[in-house]
Formats: C-alpha cells, sequence, structure tokens
C-alpha cells in the first residue's frame, strides 16, 4: 500500500492523473502492484494482473505494468507466461517504472503520497528488507536486507503527513525492532519514537511487527513517556512450542517468549498485544497446535491472526516435506481461533462498563465504526458508537462500553 502511494504521489507531481482502484474505469493505464508472500496473496495478484490483461485485450486499457514482490522474485517465469504484460518491475525500481511512465524520479519529494487510506490515518515505512533467517520467510529474497530510512526523512514525512490530515499513524516494517542498527549502529526505534511523538498535531502512533528475539525494552519506556504512542503492541511469534521455534529459526524459546510478555505487560500494564501464527509447518504434530491452544489460554493475548503454512521456494523450510494437507492446515488454524474467540469475548465483556477513548474511522449502515488505542485497522476490534450526534472519520470521542462481542464491542459516547 505505501509503495503504491510513493508511486501515486510521484505520478502525481508529475501532472500525470492517478487513482488507486479507479471505479470510473475511465484510466487506459494500470500499475498492479503484487504481493509474494504466501500462496494466497500470489493467487490473488496473478488474478488481478489476468483481469487486467483481458481488458486490454478487449481494448479498454493501452498498457497494463507489474511491479511489486511477485515481479520481483518471478520475474523471468511471469513475463513468459503473460506476454501482454507490457513491462515488469522489481520492489526497488520506483525511478524506471517512473522513466517508462515518461515521468521525472524527484528525489525531493521523498515521502510525498497519494494516501489510499481515509485522510485520518496511514502507514509509515521506517524501513524496507530484513536481516533475520526465519526459514519460513522469502521476504528478504524479495525485499533485501534491512535498509532503515533516516529520522529526519521519517520526521518530515510524518510532518506532511499530519498537515494533510492525518491523525494516526501506524509504523510498519518487515523487522520494526532492527531501525537504525544500519545508519546509528544501534537500536534507533525508541529515539525515532520520540522524535515522531513531537510531531504537533499527532494523536496516535502504533507500533507493527516487532520481532520478539531481542526486544528491545526501551521501547516501552517511550510509550509510558509518550501520551500519543499507543499502549499497544503487534508482535509475531508464530508458534511457541520450542521443536516449531528452532525449525522455523525463529532464535527464540516458549520460555524467552513467556518472560518477555510477562516483562512487557509489567512495564506497560494493560498493554494490547496482538500477535500472528502460523499453523502446518512441516513436522507440526498434534502435540504442537495443543501446546499452542494452551498457550493462548494461558497468555490471553488480545489480539490473534494466523495463517496457514505455504512452502515457499528458496527459503532454508522448502527444503522439509510440506507433508500436512492444505485441509488439515486449515483445521488447525479453526481450532487454535475458536480458543481465541472465547478469549476475544470474554475480554471485551471485561470491557463493559469503561470508557475508552475512540477514533472514528468511518460511517456504515447508519452507525459510526471507530477504534480504541488497541485496535488497528482492519486487523482488530471495531466499536459501534450509538449516538445522534453527528460525527467525522477522524474525531475523538470517549465511549462508554455498552456491549461486548467476538471481535467487536458497542457504547454510547460520553
Amino acid at each position: 500500500m505505501v509503495d503504491s502511494e510513493q508511486l501515486g504521489g510521484q505520478l502525481h507531481l508529475n501532472d500525470i492523473d492517478v487513482v488507486h482502484e479507479n471505479r470510473k474505469s475511465d484510466h487506459n493505464i494500470v500499475v498492479v502492484n503484487t504481493c509474494g508472500f504466501i500462496d494466497k496473496a500470489k493467487e490473488e495478484s496473478i488474478n488481478t494482473i489476468l483481469d487486467q490483461v483481458n481488458l486490454k485485450k478487449n481494448g479498454h486499457l493501452d498498457k497494463v505494468y507489474v511491479t511489486g514482490c511477485l515481479s520481483e522474485r518471478y520475474r523471468g517465469d511471469l513475463a513468459n507466461e503473460i506476454p501482454e504484460v507490457d513491462a515488469w518491475f522489481g520492489t526497488m525500481e520506483l525511478p524506471l517504472m517512473l522513466r517508462e511512465l515518461n515521468a521525472d524520479y524527484k528525489s525531493e519529494l521523498i515521502g510525498e503520497r497519494l494516501l489510499s487510506t481515509p485522510k485520518h490515518y496511514a502507514y509509515l515505512k521506517i524501513s524496507e528488507g530484513c536481516n533475520r533467517t526465519c526459514s519460513f520467510c522469502a521476504i528478504p529474497l524479495m525485499r533485501g536486507t534491512h535498509l532503515s530510512k533516516s529520522m529526519d526523512d521519517l520526521v518530515a514525512e510524518a510532518t506532511k503527513l499530519v498537515k494533510s490530515g492525518v491523525k494516526e499513524i501506524m509504523l510498519i516494517a518487515q523487522e520494526l525492532t532492527y531501525y537504525g542498527l544500519d545508519l546509528y549502529k544501534q537500536r534507533a526505534l525508541p529515539d525515532l519514537l520520540r522524535r515522531l511523538s513531537d510531531v504537533e498535531g499527532l494523536e496516535w502512533i502504533r507500533m507493527h511487527y516487532a520481532y520478539p528475539s531481542k526486544f528491545p525494552l526501551d521501547i516501552l519506556d517511550v510509550m509510558n513517556e509518550r501520551s500519543n504512542i499507543c499502549n499497544y503492541l503487534d508482535m509475531p511469534l508464530q508458534h511457541i512450542s520450542n521443536p516449531m521455534l528452532a525449525a522455523m529459526k525463529r532464535q527464540i524459546t516458549r520460555k524467552e517468549i513467556e518472560v518477555l510478555l510477562n516483562d512487557i505487560r509489567d512495564r506497560v500494564p494493560g498493554i494490547g498485544i496482538r500477535t500472528t501464527l502460523i499453523t502446518g509447518f512441516p513436522g507440526e504434530t498434534r502435540s504442537d497446535v495443543e501446546e499452542l491452544k494452551d498457550f493462548l489460554e494461558e497468555q490471553r493475548l488480545d489480539r490473534v491472526g494466523i495463517f496457514t503454512y505455504s512452502h515457499e521456494e528458496n527459503t532454508t523450510a522448502y527444503e522439509l516435506d510440506d507433508n500436512i494437507p492444505a485441509e488439515e492446515k486449515e483445521e488447525r488454524a479453526r481450532e487454535i481461533m475458536e480458543v481465541q474467540q472465547e478469549i476475544s469475548l470474554e475480554k471485551n465483556q471485561e470491557k463493559v462498563g469503561k470508557t475508552f477513548r475512540v477514533i472514528v474511522d468511518k460511517k456504515e449502515a447508519g452507525r459510526y465504526l471507530g477504534r480504541t488505542e488497541f485496535d488497528s485497522v482492519e486487523v482488530d476490534n471495531e466499536v459501534i458508537i450509538q449516538t445522534t450526534k453527528r460525527l467525522s472519520p477522524g474525531d475523538f470521542v470517549n465511549v462508554r462500553i455498552t456491549k461486548g462481542f467476538d471481535y467487536d464491542l458497542e457504547g454510547v459516547i460520553v
């Protein structure tokens, strides 16, 4: 999304009309920005390319270009299979793509973006690539090694976003906690957080994709210091059984994860913790699945997402036997999410009677929907706001919770 927004910003400032996912269908050129992370994402990307190629064949489009991770990883094969695509570009070839589109790459416009999100929130990519060696992950193949953006550039970008109406920024990276090691020879995320927190008008800062091994706990000190840093942490654990963690090359044990979670909760009482998990990794046993379910029951994490294992070429896990049927992977994922669904319901019902600061996201079916600081966009809970007042996206209101559901809350403005 951020890459597409940066492309859109460059095109727009080259006086080229550009929109994200144009519903009017009055465009003549399409750029498909692809994902190549897991099978489902690759399938969606390829289907989208084929849809656009068919439009071109039928005379509705002049040009179809493809960029992003899938193009970076499989460019040669795809070019042979889908010759109707006019050009393929990798993840780091924005200047080349702009040249193809008769636009100049304006380095002085770094940070200029054509937002595809509602104007009150945006994602801020603080680094590119990853130096970790997780056995299941193809990201380093597509995005390269870790490369941090400078603090000055990130503060400038955040300042531009706020001036355009953004109230909430979500920090993203392939590996958030590695930030700064290449540029500043130390983990510099706490310093970056302080500088971003000082941006006037920035109401919420949220952190996504923090790697658990060697997690820098001083991040939590900044979270306590600054009221506009959400008490929220997205930390993908992927699994909990030691055999699976070792096979995934996660560089951490179950005991170390439990100690870390306790330390995080001790330092920031009430923090919302989100994680993602993988089921069906080669060699995963029923015992591993039961251990994961027991862990969720014990830890009662606030938010959990789950992926089924995708067997990716050129990863070290690709050498293992992908011997768990797709149906069994899905069944294991379903079982785990049933456990988490009950935990989520209980935790939401515990919020009834309490009041939370909520950001309004949208009006849908005659009601306003928003989020607390413990919820990120799309992946987490929503708050159904009961009010006769007229609200706008980006407004902050205090909501007393009256009902708690599996994954949503409902309440009234106070």
